[in-house]
C-alpha cells in the first residue's frame, strides 16, 4: 500500500511540475526574460471580471495563469521527458468563473504559444454550467485541425481542417514575450475561442483591423471586427515583464436580434509568482485569499 501511494505522488508531481529547458533548447529570450520565465515558478494574475452573458453583466473573477513548457509536437501534449525535436513555449491558462443567476460557468483556454514566436501548437477550450459543456482544440498542423464537441444541437461534434491564420488567442502571450511582433493594420484573425463558443459563431477567420496606442507607462491594443461588430482592446505595461492590466471587450450581448452592446471587462488584482503545483495543502488555500479569490 505504501508503495501504491509513493507512486501515486510521483505521477501527480510529474504531471504537474514545470520541466527547465533553457538548458535544453535555443531559447529565444533575452537574459532577463530568461531569469524571470525559467526560473521554476509560474506566474498567477487574478482580475476583477465583469462578464457579458444573456443581456446583462455578471460579477465574476478571472486568472491568467503564464508558465514554461517544452511541448511534444508529436503527442501535442506536455513533454515529461523532452527531446531536442520538442518545442519550449509559453503555456497560458486564462479562467472565467461567473454567475448567472442561479447557475455557475467555469470556462478556461489554454494556448502553447512558441518561445521562437509563430502560431500555438496547440488551443483548448471548454465551458462549463448546468446545461452542459463543450470542449474544442486546435492543432497546428500542416493546416489547423480543430475539433468540436458540445451538448447544443447542430455542434455536437465537428472534425474539420483549415487554412492557418493569426489567432486572436496567442496575442494575450506574444504580449508577454515579444510585444514588437503584435500584428498591425488589416488581418484576417481566428477570435477568441471564449468568444466563438459563447456566441456559436462560425469557426473561421475574420477581417479585422488591429491598432495600438502607447504612451509613457502602457500600450493598448485595440481588434475591431466589424463583421461581428466585436472590438478586444488589451491594456498592458510597456516594460518588461508586458503585465497585462485589464481588458475589455464590447459586442452585442442577449437573447433577440436587437441585442445590446455589452463590455466584458477584467481588471488586475493580483499578480504572485510561484511554484503553484507544490502549493496544494490546506494551508496553501490562503493564496487564494492573497490573490483575491476567495
Amino acid at each position: 500500500m505504501k508503495l501504491y501511494y509513493y507512486i501515486l505522488l510521483t505521477v501527480v508531481f510529474i504531471s504537474c511540475k514545470k520541466i527547465d529547458v533553457n538548458a535544453q533548447n535555443d531559447i529565444n529570450m533575452s537574459n532577463e526574460m530568461k531569469k524571470y520565465w525559467y526560473n521554476n515558478e509560474a506566474e498567477i494574475s487574478s482580475y476583477d471580471l465583469v462578464q457579458a452573458r444573456y443581456g446583462e453583466l455578471r460579477e465574476g473573477k478571472a486568472v491568467l495563469i503564464y508558465v514554461t513548457e517544452t511541448f511534444s509536437n508529436k503527442s501535442f501534449t506536455k513533454a515529461d521527458n523532452p527531446i531536442n525535436k520538442d518545442i519550449p513555449v509559453l503555456k497560458l491558462n486564462f479562467t472565467k468563473n461567473f454567475t448567472t443567476g442561479i447557475y455557475p460557468y467555469s470556462m478556461m483556454n489554454s494556448t502553447f504559444y512558441p518561445i521562437k514566436g509563430g502560431n500555438s501548437v496547440k488551443i483548448s477550450s471548454s465551458s462549463q454550467e448546468w446545461c452542459g459543456h463543450t470542449y474544442m482544440e486546435l492543432l497546428n498542423k500542416e493546416k489547423y485541425e480543430v475539433s468540436l464537441n458540445s451538448y447544443f444541437e447542430g455542434e455536437g461534434f465537428e472534425n474539420f481542417k483549415m487554412d492557418k491564420s493569426l489567432l486572436e488567442d496567442d496575442f494575450w502571450s506574444m504580449i508577454r514575450i515579444h510585444p514588437k511582433e503584435l500584428p498591425i493594420g488589416n488581418r484576417k484573425v481566428i477570435p477568441s475561442f471564449f468568444y466563438l463558443r459563447l456566441m456559436h459563431k462560425e469557426i473561421k477567420a475574420y477581417d479585422c483591423t488591429i491598432d495600438e496606442i502607447t504612451n509613457e507607462n502602457v500600450t493598448i491594443y485595440s481588434i475591431n471586427y466589424p463583421e461581428l461588430n466585436r472590438r478586444l482592446t488589451i491594456t498592458y505595461e510597456n516594460s518588461f515583464p508586458y503585465k497585462i492590466l485589464s481588458w475589455e471587450e464590447s459586442y452585442p450581448d442577449g437573447l433577440n436580434t436587437k441585442a445590446e452592446i455589452l463590455s466584458t471587462k477584467g481588471t488586475l488584482l493580483q499578480t504572485l509568482k510561484i511554484d503553484y503545483w507544490h502549493k496544494n495543502a490546506n494551508i496553501d488555500k490562503e493564496l487564494r485569499t492573497k490573490l483575491h479569490l476567495n
